[in-house]
């Protein structure tokens, strides 16, 4: 993609974070990675569903701005961050999906192995320790888990998802929030059943084989 497709594609998966209700108001943010040193951002104060690629940001590895009239979104260190630590990551998308933030208000991690499509496409979700909002505390807070997660939930604030593009980056966000989605209705069940470890473990096989470059962590249960 050209960097005026990329434009529009951040716009479009704005679009449907905020259709979604991932996102409320000016919450959230975007970015993907053009080359090495450049990465288009969206900007601050600008509701997800009515951006326009004319908003969209362009900044440098240390977050100036390069290109565009707009401010680049305050959080845009934590995605900075995940690009300095992560050879691999072509975009990443930060938001506040409902039932993953309910998880993260909760300081619970989501390592229940319930759906198959969740076991495959990320694995255990860990929480990342509080951190206030748009600081580097934040995005260095995520520095002990980038190596084996592409999906996290940030204690008491929402979600960050990597991918190798945008669409894998988003789908990632839609795949949690699902995930998380069905483990909370679980709950209130008062009753779940794991998939069986064999099974666990030939969609663990199959996901490395065919996501090269996208991180899973495996099989983890996590303290509590």
């Amino acid at each position: 993609m050209n960097e005026r497709e990329l434009k529009e594609l951040i716009c479009d998966i704005g679009r449907r974070m905020y259709t979604n209700g991932f996102v409320a108001a000016n919450d959230g943010n975007i970015t993907v990675k053009v080359n090495e040193s450049e990465y288009l951002t969206t900007p601050t104060g600008i509701s997800k569903g009515y951006l326009r690629p004319e908003m969209i940001t362009k900044v440098n590895e240390k977050g100036e701005v390069l290109e565009g009239e707009y401010k680049p979104s305050s959080e845009v260190k934590v995605h900075l961050r995940v690009y300095a630590e992560r050879g691999d990551a072509g975009a990443v998308v930060h938001a506040h999906p409902p039932y993953a933030t309910t998880f993260a208000v909760a300081h619970m991690p989501l390592d229940s192995y319930i759906l198959p499509e969740a076991v495959y496409g990320l694995g255990a979700v860990p929480v990342v320790p509080y951190a206030q909002p748009s600081t580097q505390a934040l995005a260095d807070g995520l520095i002990p888990y980038l190596q084996d997660y592409d999906a996290f939930i940030l204690e008491n604030h929402g979600t960050v998802t990597i991918g190798q593009d945008l669409i894998k980056a988003y789908y990632k966000t839609e795949t949690l929030e699902y995930n998380a989605k069905i483990t909370y209705m679980t709950k209130l069940l008062g009753v779940s059943h794991e998939l069986p470890r064999e099974e666990i473990e030939k969609l663990l096989v199959s996901s490395k084989k065919n996501n090269p470059g996208g991180r899973h962590p495996g099989y983890v249960k996590y303290d509590r």
